[in-house]
């Protein structure tokens, strides 16, 4: 497999791949309705091909796969081998036909050609070269071919990842937030930064807008435990794992606030992002 991204490809196939490859299920709750909105602006039609960047454990390839029908294809990229298990795993159990998953660096891979549209759920933020990456993706689209992606806005607008780290800073220091621009999550927090790569990576019609949206959807001891496994709560509990029984009560008393009907709902802040390769 050719790679571009060796830590990110080191990363996503050693403990963050194995955590979320087990935890599909409820991360696929908490951030299922950002992916469907961007689908929805993606607007894919019934006999239509399209790419999944960054596919994951195959949510959103299968909901493609289900929208364009058995006259289309869909194509789920990631550099992630236990995710990607997972999603052939529930491929074949669904039946889904026209859907095919690949491990690939979408930055240098060999992508197909004249397909109509690329997609991505929080799959394009890790790039070394955001650019170089974007400008092989626009090559695998017709012309006129449409990307749309969903990416984070800026932490500190992340309350449902931002809180439960909260909870400890009286007792560890806080990461100190990553360089701007360096791939991770909010790598594309800036818009300007990401209509400039776009701009480099030759798309037009560019539209960037922010969407803001209450996610969750798990019990008050589910979002618990998943803020003890990922998110920069998980991070810092696997440099500091004593501290678990301390934050257990703080994490949930911090976030009982939030709970309505059984589950736990909290603010999340998007950037929409739609563009086209040129006609």
């Amino acid at each position: 497999m050719a790679a571009a991204n060796e830590a990110q490809e080191a990363y996503w196939n050693d403990v963050a791949g194995r955590t979320w490859a087990a935890l599909q299920d409820r991360i696929d709750r908490q951030i299922r309705p950002l992916g469907l909105a961007a689908m929805d602006r993606l607007a894919p039609a019934a006999g239509e091909t399209v790419i999944d960047i960054g596919c994951g454990c195959g949510d959103t390839s299968l909901e493609l796969a289900r929208r364009v029908g058995p006259e289309g294809e869909v194509l789920g990229l990631d550099i992630s081998a236990p995710m990607l298990e997972v999603a052939r795993r529930r491929a074949e159990a669904a039946g889904a036909e026209g859907l095919e998953f690949r491990q690939a660096d979408a930055q240098v891979a060999a992508l197909p050609g004249g397909r109509d549209a690329v997609f991505s759920r929080f799959g394009v933020m890790f790039f070394a070269d955001p650019t170089a990456a974007f400008r092989n993706i626009r090559h695998s689209l017709r012309p006129g071919g449409r990307l749309a992606f969903v990416c984070w806005r800026p932490l500190a607008e992340n309350l449902w990842m931002r809180l439960p780290a909260e909870t400890a800073a009286d007792l560890v220091p806080l990461a100190p937030p990553p360089e701007p621009g360096a791939p991770g999550p909010f790598a594309f927090a800036d818009p300007e930064r990401v209509r400039t790569i776009l701009v480099a990576a030759g798309f037009t019609g560019i539209k960037i807008s922010p969407h803001d949206e209450a996610i969750g959807g798990l019990d008050l001891e589910e979002t618990v435990e998943m803020s003890f496994r990922v998110g920069p709560l998980g991070a810092i509990l696997r440099e500091r794992p004593d501290l678990a029984p301390v934050l257990r009560e703080r994490v949930r008393e911090a976030v009982r606030p939030w709970l309505r009907d059984g589950a736990v709902y909290m603010p999340s802040a998007t950037w929409m992002v739609r563009a086209r390769n040129p006609a």
